[in-house]
């Protein structure tokens, strides 16, 4: 691979297997799981430094069991961030100084969220996660990654893709080569104009601005700690976000345009709503101010010729939700193994189709789940009667008086209520099963599901006798207080963790007095250069007791023979019943590769 930003000659034309455009959270795990599969990329970005506001903050389950799956250390990733002792809550407050009249769990962060997943959520700051992977691609030789360099256009041949860079320092242009272009560029995609691909979805009324400050709220805030808290107060319509409640954090704040026009804000003006949300004047410095309107947008496809849309480029929610960051990781992980299969010839050209199929209908569902929130808390916060009043004292009075009404208690109890599945959105987060379309009914209710394009479901693992564990490190949940020893010790591996990302899973039962099935289904795909991984449940891996334990049994047929076979990317590609023989299933995985079936 030749290299951006040298003065010779041949430097102008470099010649990479992927050319990854942005160099965000997306594109940055993009390249680190393409290293994993062996193939090098080149990651351009046209900003020359990280910008330094936090944004997107909460890490779900699913894409930390991303994370995992590919060897990024969790352990290491959860001591960077905000403690879980200080992130467990949201709260609603008339400010931080004043008085509480509600508070949810922020996701879960619970001991029994481990039943379902062996990744709880972590919260973290957008720039450290990236600053995360980007350590760990600085000791990876086969990715480059160059900054101050900006995607001009592509044009697609029969060779490949040939895409013009530039150089923002000094307007010099490159020609890159590669067979494959990853648009992880933003909601701005320049990627996604050049494609000519348009967006559904629209912008709302609702204007924003986030206010990025340094403060020491620890003291304010005393016991009702959290990760967000969401004010009241007429005057600051919105939320803290508290990534750090002794030094960073971010006021999302709902302003009139027509009061506060954009031109108008400056220092003072921030001063003066972040001294509003926190009650009382302490020490602040203001980092940073940006204006923003709420917007819910998918890309109409994700994929021209071997140009794909990744991450932000390809859908922008509004924050109620937290799930733009997580979608994004989902895309790249889902869109990894497929390139590499490509790449490597294990796998045809109509593989890469079923990216945008999966993934473009989880962005719409986890969009419309994002409004839904949005509309939910802000006719909340609107509720308590402060709309109409002439002025902030006279809304202020009515809100106090509202919030001490017995009347309205229950009311108000109700509307708290009913923002849980905004702060808990675990069925979004790995109850997803591709190809299905529907909303769920409660986002925060998730049922391990065993069908075709669902996650594979978790459930601790152990290993009987001498059997070789998976290459991974076993889990660290010695965090959790609620666990003794000894539970800690009985959750260290996860059914996930038998998901190699070069290769298919077979977990399959014992037939009684006939073995078990799978060594000839594996010597099949051997022929066509694909892996195929065979546990068998009793023999090389047992099932732990716990929540779902007997539903993974009877779900599954394990008992008769039966088991699941899971793609590379620990999606469920067929249930296989014990009515199912060898050769369909060998079928369904070379129709799913896009191979011909002989």
């Amino acid at each position: 691979m030749g290299s951006l930003g040298s003065n010779t000659a041949e430097a102008s034309v470099v010649d990479v297997p992927v050319l990854v455009v942005g160099g965000g959270p997306a594109g940055l795990l993009l390249a680190y799981l393409l290293s994993k599969l062996d193939v090098p990329s080149l990651v351009i970005e046209k900003y020359p430094e990280r910008l330094a506001a936090p944004k997107a903050h909460a890490l779900s389950p699913r894409s930390l069991e991303i994370c995992r799956q590919f060897g990024l250390d969790t352990r290491a990733l959860r001591s960077i961030g905000t403690p879980r002792d200080d992130a467990c809550w949201v709260n609603f407050v008339t400010n931080l100084s004043g008085e509480r009249i509600g508070f949810l769990p922020y996701e879960r962060m619970d001991a029994g969220v481990l039943d379902d997943t062996p990744e709880m959520l972590h919260n973290i700051p957008q720039p450290d996660f990236e600053q995360f992977v980007a350590t760990e691609l600085s000791q990876i030789p086969s990715v480059e990654i160059r900054k101050g360099v900006a995607f001009v256009s592509c044009q697609q041949t029969d060779a490949g893709v040939v895409t013009t860079v530039e150089e923002r320092s000094s307007g010099r242009r490159h020609e890159v080569r590669s067979s494959y272009v990853v648009g992880c560029d933003g909601a701005k995609s320049a990627v996604r104009e050049d494609l000519g691909i348009d967006c559904e979805g629209e912008d709302s009324y609702e204007t924003m601005m986030t206010i990025h400050f340094r403060a020491d709220i620890r003291d304010v805030v005393g016991a009702r700690l959290g990760m967000l808290h969401w004010i009241l107060d007429p005057e600051v319509s919105g939320f803290i976000i508290a990534y750090d409640l002794s030094d960073n954090l971010v006021l999302i704040h709902e302003f009139d345009p027509e009061k506060h026009p954009v031109s108008t804000w400056n220092d003072a003006l921030c001063r003066n709503v972040l001294s509003a949300a926190i009650g009382q004047d302490i020490p602040t410095e203001v980092l940073s101010w940006r204006p923003w309107v709420l917007s819910r947008k998918v890309a109409k496809q994700y994929r021209k010729g071997n140009v794909f849309l990744a991450g932000d480029a390809a859908h922008s929610f509004p924050p109620t939700g937290g799930l733009g960051l997580n979608t994004g990781i989902a895309d790249v992980h889902n869109i990894a193994h497929k390139i590499a299969a490509t790449h490597h010839g294990w796998a045809g050209a109509a593989l890469l189709d079923s990216y945008g199929a999966e993934r473009r209908h989880v962005a719409e569902v986890c969009a419309k789940q994002s409004s839904k929130n949005g509309v939910q808390i802000f006719s909340f916060l609107k509720m308590l009667g402060t709309a109409d009043a002439a002025d902030v004292h006279e809304a202020r009075a009515k809100l106090m008086s509202a919030i001490h009404d017995p009347g309205r208690r229950v009311e108000i109890s109700k509307g708290v209520e009913a923002q849980r599945e905004h702060f808990d959105n675990l069925e979004l987060h790995i109850g997803y099963v591709y190809g299905r379309q529907e909303v769920p009914p409660h986002a925060s209710h998730y049922r391990p599901k065993f069908c075709a394009g669902a996650r594979l479901p978790h459930a601790f693992v152990s290993f009987p006798g001498t059997m070789k564990r998976p290459r991974l490190a076993a889990l660290d949940v010695s965090y959790i207080k609620e666990f003794s020893d000894a539970e800690c010790a009985e959750r260290q591996y996860s059914t996930l963790d038998l998901c190699a990302p070069d290769a298919f899973t077979l977990l399959v039962g014992r037939r009684e007095g006939e073995g078990h099935r799978g060594e000839a289904l594996r010597q099949q795909l051997a022929e066509y250069g694909v892996r195929l991984d065979v546990y068998v449940v009793g023999v090389d891996v047992a099932l732990v007791h716990q929540k779902h334990k007997n539903l993974f049994e009877s779900e599954t047929g394990l008992s008769g023979g039966g088991g699941l076979l899971v793609r590379p990317d620990q999606h469920i590609l067929l249930r296989l019943l014990p009515t199912v023989s060898d050769e369909q299933a060998r079928a369904q995985v070379l129709t799913y590769l896009g191979l011909n079936v002989i």
